[in-house]
């Protein structure tokens, strides 16, 4: 098998590539390498890549699967965002405070990955403490989508969308604070899962500052692999806040072809918020909605209807005071370069008091009682993952979104309430704008309804016209 076609297929299909004999480990390992070399001199999304421990985990799966191992994903390379914990690797959060942190252990889902046979390729860049819609920091500078150098993949895991985008491995591990891991998979064209907060457990590790918001997601290709990876991933565990006693997840649930005609779908075009998306954005998602409900699904127009005062601005408190309480003092003592709007944030967060979280933590509790109350009459609800596509690179974030000037946070409405209401959601690719950009469809449910979602998302990918599954190179080298 010649090695473009071995970074082209799905993580299942390398699996069985392998499993078959047909491809070794170390040869499969050997094709995304060279993959890596070529382009990400130009992408910078992999940041820290050894050769030689990916090439020891290739040969150590093949001695696995002569021994008979049954894992999964034997052989089968993953990436891993610069936030998450690899045993012995340096892991920075993309911040020069962390600069020289080795990580003692596995995160839980590096470690779970690893023992299904994954293949850890390297680390990938995110914006610093992965609280940025753009990826890029004083650390490791920044990180270009390969649909078009000049944009940015966004953030927080733009590193890892661009990886996946790019052919660099066909599934990542990433984290998803605020829409961080769909937002990115939006912007290349690819799936972004953020499960139902304590599905995938996170015990070990970096804390997080926005309050159990943040999970494990992941990205891939292909809805199949997603998948797979939850397959692997969804563990009951006591050991996170967050986790469970029981198991929950069900891959057969997942199954697009089982996904019952009578499902109560929402359609929000503008998730109930007054907001500009861009007529592109709009077009595409509304052609897939029509798609599905040609297919027979039972589609309504619907909004949640938001307690008065409903958006991120609400709630980003929360982030600012976390942010403030790990790093505030250390900020002041000028222990660190960091990244100038970071800093802002961090500032920010001093400047709060103890009632001004209090009133953020009222209104996550209200958002969530509005989600109950919407997810009562609908079992899933469709938006834009983002009101745009990827902008420059060089912009922290749009300036204009369907010819309105906008706040910086404009780019991200549709994906930090689902966080803050702990509730299951995927982004998951619906076309392509006039520029050639992807285009991502949000699907949300409830808590713990992540197989539902991920089957619907399976039948989008499926209907439509654009095939996102194979990789993309640069077009072009960078102008800047």
């Amino acid at each position: 098998m010649s090695d473009p076609r071995i970074v082209e297929i799905s993580a299942l299909a390398l699996a069985r590539l392998i499993r078959s004999g047909e491809a070794g480990a170390v040869e499969v390992f050997e094709a995304f390498r060279g993959r890596v070399d070529a382009l990400n001199p130009a992408l910078n999304a992999i940041v820290r890549f050894d050769p030689e421990i990916g090439r020891a985990q290739a040969r150590e799966s093949e001695r696995r699967l002569r021994a008979g191992d049954p894992a999964p994903l034997l052989g089968v390379p993953f990436t891993v965002k610069d936030n998450l914990w690899v045993a012995g690797q340096a892991v920075s959060q993309g911040s020069r405070r962390f600069e020289q942190f080795r990580a003692p252990q596995d995160a839980f889902a590096v470690a779970r990955l690893r023992a299904a046979g994954g293949v850890f390729l390297g680390i990938t860049n995110c914006s610093e403490f992965a609280c940025k819609g753009v990826t890029t920091n004083p650390l490791f500078g920044v990180t270009r989508n390969p649909y078009d150098l000049d944009r940015t993949p966004g953030g927080s895991s733009g590193g890892a969308a661009s990886a996946v985008a790019a052919g660099f491995g066909p599934i990542a591990l990433c984290t998803d604070g605020g829409g961080s891991t769909r937002r990115p998979a939006s912007h290349t064209g690819v799936v972004g899962m953020k499960p139902t907060a304590g599905l995938v457990p996170h015990p070990i590790g970096f804390v997080e500052p926005v309050f159990g918001n943040a999970v494990v997601g992941q990205m891939a290709r292909c809805v199949a692999d997603v998948v797979a990876l939850l397959d692997v991933l969804a563990q009951p565990s006591l050991a996170d806040p967050q986790g469970l006693p029981l198991p929950v997840w069900s891959r057969a649930e997942a199954d697009s072809e089982r996904l019952p005609r009578d499902l109560r779908i929402a359609f929000s075009p503008r998730f109930g918020l007054d907001v500009p998306v861009d007529p592109d954005v709009a077009a595409s998602v509304e052609v897939a909605v029509d798609r599905l409900a040609r297919e027979g699904f039972r589609i309504e127009r619907a909004d949640p209807p938001w307690p008065e005062g409903a958006g991120e601005a609400a709630l980003m408190p929360l982030q600012l005071a976390g942010l403030a309480a790990l790093y505030g003092e250390a900020l002041r003592r000028g222990e660190w370069d960091a990244d100038p709007d970071i800093a802002l944030q961090i500032e920010a967060g001093m400047r709060l008091t103890g009632a001004d979280v209090a009133h953020a933590l009222f209104a996550r509790d209200a958002l969530y009682r509005t989600f109950d109350a919407f997810f009562s009459d609908h079992d899933l609800v469709l938006t834009p993952t983002t009101p745009c596509t990827a902008w420059p690179w060089s912009q922290p974030a749009p300036r204009e979104i369907a010819g309105q000037a906008v706040s910086p946070r404009s780019h991200a409405v549709f994906t930090p309430l689902i966080n803050h209401c702990f509730l299951s959601a995927a982004s998951v690719p619906c076309g392509l704008d006039r520029q050639g950009l992807p285009i991502g469809l949000q699907i949300v449910g409830p808590r713990f309804a992540d197989a539902r979602v991920l089957a619907l998302a399976g039948r989008i990918e499926q209907q439509c016209p654009h095939d996102f599954s194979r990789p993309v190179s640069p077009p072009a080298a960078p102008t800047a």
